[in-house]
């Protein structure tokens, strides 16, 4: 296998000890890196003292570059990465992810042997001993995975654990929508846009990186909301022909899919409390999903990062 040149963008905001543990990750990595740019989205500069002590802890490490975006925005944050990153491969893992040491060699092998031009990998959730019962029962946090090399289906695209050729992501402008601002989907926005283009992009299943869950979101009301966030950015996407045609008979099918699907988990949610408390919640967090597919109508965009 070649050696290529990546570049891993990571797009922070007030994490400066999640950021320290992510940078360890990438310093003890098999395939190095060539340079990992973090780009604080704080104002407070709260990454910037770690940054600055793992450049000085490991001066013979990877080209190490960090910067600021001053408007809270996660596109902009994430358009500086792309502006400051040189290689030729760029990979995209969040702030508060840990990487194995294989980790890069992992994805770009996978791009080697399926001549892709990006390829997406598992983000495993880690629930802390002390999360409650019904939480750890539920497993709400985990997300679907598929067979390594499959290419991934346009409404399963996500970021957080993504190796992607540079020049495709340079060729688009942006290449991160700000329209997007605090709300999610600009992730997959950008993804859609490559691949409607002939992009090939791929899932790679042995590319995992894992990703602590946070006490702040060990609640019926996070996952309430992130549910219904995502439902908003599924049904934003569809309406707006991303996924096929979406004409007046489209729209109405899906407006009345999402609420028979609403009323359904609902009384699920009713009759499966008896049977544990984690049962309910998937279903009310289904129907959560398809109040937020039903939100998109109006034109509403929920501000999924304003919660941070």
């Amino acid at each position: 296998m070649t050696h290529p040149r990546i570049s891993v963008c990571i797009a922070t905001y007030r994490r400066p000890e999640r950021l320290a543990l992510v940078l360890a990750d990438l310093h003890a990595q098999t395939l190095p890196a060539v340079q990992v740019v973090v780009v604080d989205n704080d104002a407070g500069r709260t990454a910037e003292a770690n940054v600055s002590g793992f450049r000085a802890q490991h001066p013979d490490a990877f080209e190490l570059v960090y910067d600021t975006q001053l408007e809270r925005n996660i596109s902009l944050t994430r358009n500086v990465t792309v502006a400051l990153a040189h290689g030729d491969w760029l990979a995209f893992i969040d702030d508060d992810e840990r990487a194995p040491p294989d980790w890069l060699h992992t994805l770009y092998q996978s791009t080697v042997a399926h001549g892709a031009d990006g390829v997406l990998g598992p983000v495993i959730p880690q629930l802390p001993p002390d999360a409650p019962a019904w939480i750890a029962r539920g497993d709400f946090y985990s997300f679907p995975r598929l067979p390594t090399g499959t290419e991934v289906p346009l409404n399963q695209l996500r970021f957080g654990n993504v190796l992607l050729r540079g020049s495709t992501v340079r060729a688009e402008p942006g290449p991160f929508d700000p329209r997007f601002r605090l709300s999610t989907g600009e992730d997959g926005d950008m993804l859609l846009r490559l691949m409607a283009k002939g992009a090939k992009v791929i899932w790679c299943d042995e590319g995992c990186v894992t990703e602590p869950v946070e006490p702040a979101r060990l609640s019926f009301e996070w996952l309430r909301q992130r549910a219904y966030s995502g439902g908003q950015e599924f049904a934003r996407k569809a309406l707006s022909g991303n996924y096929g045609p979406m004409g007046p008979g489209q729209r109405l099918a899906l407006a009345l899919n999402a609420v028979g699907k609403l009323v359904a988990a609902l009384i699920m949610a009713v009759v499966t409390l008896p049977a544990g408390r984690h049962h309910a919640a998937h279903w009310v967090i289904r129907a959560q999903a398809n109040l937020g597919k039903l939100s998109a109508f109006s034109g509403n965009r929920y501000q999924e990062y304003g919660r941070i």
